[in-house]
């Protein structure tokens, strides 16, 4: 496979999955803020959201309290802003324009209509009471593209590069979700009511407070949402999941290749190996935000070890 095709296959994968984590991510800020999009936000939801997506800068031009609809314009409209939904959606259709004939039918239709529908709004910013509407359909469209391609597609290279950005964005994101929040996870006393419902609103970032009581059968306890969403392989959002596709699919690559391997399957390996044997007692007794800020260091430096390897040939 050409490197220029590897290359928009993993970045199809990443910006459609940023999408998704985003749309989720505003979501929880709305729930918590018990607010419709219009009104100025309050508390350290907004805070967290921005420091999920590495914009906290934007807060210097927002005094003490953020102003909920620019960082919503931010975060769902804004061009400037290549993280933003519509700018993901718009790489994520030109990517899959690049590598139209590796897709199946149901892929690109997925891609391609989430585009159009985008298109359509002709950058108006959704109204306050539409913007839960328009989040559920972002995070649906996501789900149906990550359906579509694990559900179609051949075993082959265009889908292992496919997985690789998905994986790789999903465990960078869960990172950071989780980073934003080492605070509100690091309190060791029983925690307040307040400090219950952030908890919860962490859990809901990952669509995954029922699995935590599943896994639990108990009330939410901060270490425990830690372990869950750092060293439960059961979770697919987990960080240790994500890395073990990582590395697998790699290992895929590097057979169908003939077994040539670089220093991104190495790193791959050494990630996985460290959240494999590691114990949340241990990573509270580093410092949880030490060892997020770690993390996150880590994946930045994969996903460039890959680019080096396989992308930039």
């Amino acid at each position: 496979m050409l490197s220029r095709t590897a290359d928009s296959l993993y970045w199809l994968g990443r910006y459609m999955e940023r999408a998704g984590n985003t749309a989720r991510a505003l979501q929880v800020a709305l729930r918590e803020a018990g607010m419709g999009g219009g009104r100025p936000a309050q508390g350290q939801g907004w805070r967290a959201l921005l420091l999920t997506s590495g914009d906290i800068g934007l807060l210097q031009g927002f005094g003490a309290a953020p102003d909920a609809v620019q960082i919503i314009q931010h975060l769902v409209m804004d061009r400037a802003n290549p993280s933003s939904i519509q700018s993901c959606i718009e790489a994520s259709r030109q990517n899959a324009r690049q590598v139209r004939t590796a897709l199946t039918v149901d892929m690109w239709e997925a891609v391609n209509d989430t585009w159009g529908q985008m298109r359509r709004m002709d950058d108006a910013m959704p109204s306050a009471d539409d913007l839960p509407g328009f989040l559920d359909w972002v995070k649906r469209q996501t789900i149906l593209f990550n359906g579509a391609y694990d559900d179609t597609m051949l075993r082959d290279e265009a889908w292992r590069f496919v997985r690789l950005g998905t994986m790789l964005e999903r465990a960078d994101n869960t990172a950071r979700v989780l980073h934003a929040h080492a605070g509100a996870l690091s309190i060791a006393e029983a925690g307040t009511a307040e400090d219950y419902l952030n908890w919860q609103a962490i859990l809901r970032n990952f669509t995954a407070l029922r699995a935590y009581q599943w896994v639990y059968h108990g009330r939410i306890e901060p270490r425990r949402i830690a372990e869950l969403l750092i060293l439960r392989g059961e979770l697919p959002r987990s960080m240790i999941a994500c890395h073990a596709r990582i590395e697998a699919v790699l290992e895929e690559i590097a057979t169908a290749h003939g077994g040539r391997r670089g220093e991104c399957h190495r790193r791959a390996g050494e990630i996985h190996a460290r959240l494999r044997f590691g114990r949340v007692e241990d990573i509270f007794a580093q410092g949880l935000e030490t060892f997020l800020n770690e993390m996150m260091a880590r994946n930045i430096d994969l996903g460039g070890q890959i680019a080096e390897f396989y992308l930039h040939n």
